[in-house]
């Protein structure tokens, strides 16, 4: 045993150590709620199958829809008709436990080797038993992703998928997640009397009934926050209103501000308060107080008038009709524009559109974890092939047209299942820990119902096809080129992000035409974003100059620089956003204040009206439609109401090839070229 393997074992109870303190009087306490467990895991059962049986079995309750027999199939098949792949396999295993069995005889250990943090209880390395587990786990689990590694004659798709699911299979079986070979539960049975026991299945049955007979593990106590109370509280007003956005104008915070507001179009897989979480970490408050007009686009979580909405409705009630309320509030001729996560993706594809119309309303572009090539997709490019996207269709049809956000939610939990699945299952359910409140996950938690239409485009099109960087996408039915736009844009990634990874990201900042600027920064898909300077947090790299070829190129000449990439970000944006003026306090358009309607709408409010036939969506405001110029104030009275038609995507492209006849194209940003290494340089 290592040292320290040994000082983890002095300083916390083992296991034995535990048995023999039972006194009698321990005893009757850990069987009488034992007993009492034993009843109320019976409940749970009759909760679960009171909702039917089905709910046990059906697959279109399973969250991770996407056909994966037919990979397994073609593995088998392969497998078949290479045998000596399984017999390489499986000398392999035979080798490896031999191995284990001859160091468990001598009494050699792994020690502190493992840093899996599943096994980070003392007992697994310290007693035989669990440590034997343990690592034949690890063996088996190699063994079974080397049979899909071997498998020949499969294609990459295939092999990705079987992986996946391999991979989840093997954590689903990780000696943790039962409650008879996790030393960390036993011991809190012993510890408790059997009390952890017993308030873990009681917390399973709350979280059966609130997921209405389906297990809905609570990774947070969410009772602590309220939108608008104690999360997104950066003040402001909403300023325009349809049936799809909200555009919220954030109040300054300085006397004077830049003449070009920043717009920020964020996911609407999840809503945007991620940028307005806590004041001491706000992207919001912190753009703000750099003395910048802040727009932000809500974006509605769907509802049954909506569910038809496709991805030109998103462009031209979203990104178009936003734009125009920035415009009008602002006053300015001009905007820099944010997209975030597949809010860049919208926005990317809007660009192209614009530049082909000779729209130049948008002066620069930046784009948060944001792919537009997806060559390299990630993580999410299990669900575009064939299969899944013929599963996911299906999905979308048994919810009416809906891609439900609880079924989004579960989806990406299962993504890295070994973190934000089994651990809530060990600690909550076996633990009988109640789960500690925390914004973040509270966030994570309040999902939103997007429209099928729109979904399909973005996994068929944009996953699947990558239709947007090889310039076949069309936007309002015109075909638009990603080297068509030549605006000045910084593209951020994050280095450990898995929903879109930085070579990914750093192929999408290669497609764009003008003057790109690349910067990644440290942690993941969240916190590389959202890392306000005064947290001292993570780092970023820099590279600046004509983008090489890859991006291990560009990682291997770039400067490391610490703490968050806003500062950097900001020597770039605030050239590109003019001269100072005067600020201007957020009208009053009597649609509330920020952070707005829409963002309070949560699933369990949304599922409520529509079995009683309401929506929840609010009036919407007075019409806006993309002109060349901002219109003038008129009262409200002269306004008609802004009911979305379905040709108004098509009327939204008059309205933009009109501008295009009025207005100037946008001036051509010299391309990527050797530059000197400032972090601002873009903006010369």
């Amino acid at each position: 045993m290592s040292k320290q393997a040994q000082a983890n074992h002095d300083e916390q109870t083992i296991l034995e150590d535990l048995v023999s303190l039972q006194d009698p009087a321990a005893m009757q306490k850990l069987s009488a709620n034992m007993t009492q467990a034993m009843l109320e895991s019976q409940q749970l059962i009759t909760s679960i199958l009171g909702h039917g049986p089905e709910n046990l079995v059906d697959a279109k309750e399973h969250p991770i829809r996407i056909g994966a027999g037919t990979a397994f199939s073609k593995v088998g098949q392969s497998l078949a008709n290479n045998p000596e792949r399984v017999v390489d396999a499986n000398l392999s295993l035979w080798q490896g436990y031999l191995q284990l069995w001859q160091q468990m005889m001598s009494g050699t250990s792994e020690g502190s080797s493992n840093r899996d943090k599943r096994f980070a209880d003392p007992e697994w390395q310290s007693n035989p038993m669990f440590e034997f587990m343990r690592r034949s786990y690890s063996l088996n689990t190699g063994w079974l992703l080397s049979l899909i590694e071997n498998a020949e004659g499969l294609s990459q798709q295939d092999k990705r998928k079987a992986k996946f699911l391999a991979q989840q299979t093997a954590d689903a079986f990780a000696p943790t997640n039962f409650f008879a070979t996790n030393p960390a539960a036993l011991k809190a049975m012993l510890e408790t009397g059997g009390e952890s026991v017993l308030k873990g299945i009681r917390q399973a049955r709350q979280d059966i009934e609130r997921g209405r007979g389906k297990l809905t593990i609570s990774q947070t106590d969410e009772t602590p926050f309220e939108v608008g109370v104690n999360v997104a509280t950066a003040p402001g007003k909403v300023v325009y209103r349809n049936a799809l956005i909200e555009v919220i104008q954030y109040s300054p915070t300085t006397e004077t501000v830049h003449e070009i507001p920043l717009v920020i179009f964020p996911p609407w897989i999840n809503k945007f308060y991620i940028l307005d979480l806590r004041e001491e970490n706000s992207m919001i408050r912190w753009l703000v107080d750099k003395g910048l007009t802040v727009f932000v686009v809500s974006w509605r979580s769907a509802e049954e008038d909506i569910k038809d909405f496709g991805w030109d409705e998103y462009i031209a009630h979203g990104v178009f009709e936003g734009l125009a309320a920035a415009l009008e509030e602002s006053g300015a001729d001009q905007v820099n524009a944010v997209g975030y996560c597949i809010g860049g993706t919208l926005l990317t594809s809007a660009l192209g559109y614009m530049a082909k119309k000779g729209y130049n309303r948008i002066r620069s572009a930046t784009f948060f974890a944001s792919q537009s090539d997806f060559t390299d997709g990630g993580d999410l490019m299990v669900f575009t092939d064939e299969d899944a996207i013929s599963e996911i269709s299906l999905l979308i049809e048994e919810n009416n047209g809906i891609m439900p956000g609880e079924i989004m939610g579960e989806t990406f939990n299962w993504l890295r299942p070994v973190d934000l699945v089994w651990r809530y299952v060990v600690d909550n359910y076996m633990m009988g820990k109640k789960p500690r409140p925390f914004d973040l996950l509270y966030w994570n938690a309040d999902q939103t119902n997007i429209p099928g239409p729109t979904h399909l485009t973005y996994l068929n099109d944009m996953y699947r096809e990558n239709a947007l960087s090889k310039g076949t996408f069309k936007v309002l039915g015109e075909t638009v080129s990603m080297s068509e736009i030549t605006i000045p844009v910084t593209v951020q990634a994050s280095r450990d992000d898995h929903i879109c990874p930085y070579s990914s990201v750093y192929r999408t900042a290669k497609a764009f035409g003008g003057d790109t600027r690349f910067v990644l920064a440290g942690s993941g898909h969240i916190a590389g974003v959202i890392n306000h300077p005064d947290a001292m947090k993570y780092q970023h790299w820099l590279n600046d100059g004509e983008l090489p070829a890859s991006a291990d190129e560009w990682m291997r000449y770039a400067e490391e620089l610490p703490g968050s990439w806003w500062t950097s970000w900001w020597d770039w944006l605030e050239p590109l956003s003019g001269a100072h003026r005067p600020a201007r306090v957020p009208a009053d358009k009597q649609l509330g204040d920020a952070p707005g309607a829409y963002v309070k709408a949560r699933l369990s409010a949304l599922r409520k009206a529509r079995a009683k036939g309401e929506t929840l969506a609010p009036a919407p405001s007075t019409e806006v439609k993309l002109e060349p110029k901002p219109k003038a104030r008129k009262a409200s009275a002269a306004k008609k109401p802004a009911t979305p038609r379905k040709s108004a995507p098509k009327a939204a492209a008059e309205a933009a090839g009109k501008s295009s006849k009025t207005t100037t194209k946008p001036k051509t940003t010299k391309k990527r070229g050797t530059r000197k290494k400032t972090s601002g340089d873009a903006a010369a």
